[in-house]
């Protein structure tokens, strides 16, 4: 297997105010939707699926900005993989679904990364201490939201929530059973623990009667991330 060596920029971008509800799930659900080449990355021995809501600010897509696609909400539902490269392992991540309020946005996605992007009418609410995002699916409205208190910490080494922010790839199945491999760069993030949470989702409508037992519930963490800047290089098709 060769490894991929990012060149091109795809997309840079701010990412602000990152709400994350992760839970627990049975390996086996996820097996189906491991592109080649990869593998579970596994958290104390458990498999984590992530919902996570964001911010995208002065996005620029081949270092250009389009008028009206520069900042937008994004909500997706992701899990946890890595593959061995020669340089070592490269701890990824693959996307399940991914919401936007913008067709263009999601377009651009699928026909260059083959990702499950969808467009839906979308809204956000902020403050220090708290992120909503909401969509509208199905003739109602879903939002996740993560409220913390305190001020935003360094992340702590060895900590769930090192693992869930510390991974720097992506990974997706291409059409003809082929993995694509793009590297997404970002500094280290600030997070503040979520004291309180509210998840309200047509799980089964959006990902499939298969994640319903998932994704339902107190999730087993949440916390809300600051973000950075963050650059996208063009994804890499991997030969095996």
């Amino acid at each position: 297997m060769i490894p991929a060596v990012p060149k091109k920029i795809f997309l840079t971008a701010h990412w602000r105010q990152l709400a994350m509800l992760n839970y627990e799930a049975d390996p086996a659900l996820l097996q189906p939707w491991l592109p080649a080449g990869t593998e579970l990355d596994l958290w104390d021995g458990k498999a984590l699926v992530s919902l996570v809501g964001f911010l995208f600010l002065n996005t620029r897509v081949w270092r250009m900005a389009f008028p009206f696609h520069r900042n937008f909400e994004e909500v997706n539902l992701r899990f946890y993989v890595r593959r061995q490269a020669e340089d070592g392992w490269r701890r990824g991540v693959v996307f399940i679904k991914e919401i936007v309020p913008r067709a263009a946005i999601a377009y651009a996605a699928r026909k260059f990364y083959h990702e499950n992007y969808v467009c839906l009418p979308m809204a956000h609410a902020l403050t220090a201490h708290s992120a909503e995002y909401s969509w509208r699916f199905n003739g109602r409205q879903n939002r996740i939201k993560v409220i913390t208190q305190g001020e935003p910490r360094e992340l702590v080494s060895g900590s769930e929530a090192e693992f869930i922010t510390e991974h720097y790839w992506g990974y997706s199945r291409q059409p003809d059973g082929a993995t694509m491999e793009y590297k997404v760069e970002h500094p280290r993030w600030n997070v503040g623990s979520a004291v309180e949470t509210e998840l309200d989702c047509d799980v089964a409508g959006l990902y499939g009667d298969s994640f319903k037992e998932t994704i339902c519930g107190k999730p087993r963490s949440a916390f809300l991330a600051e973000g950075s800047p963050v650059t996208v290089y063009c994804g890499v098709r991997l030969r095996m």
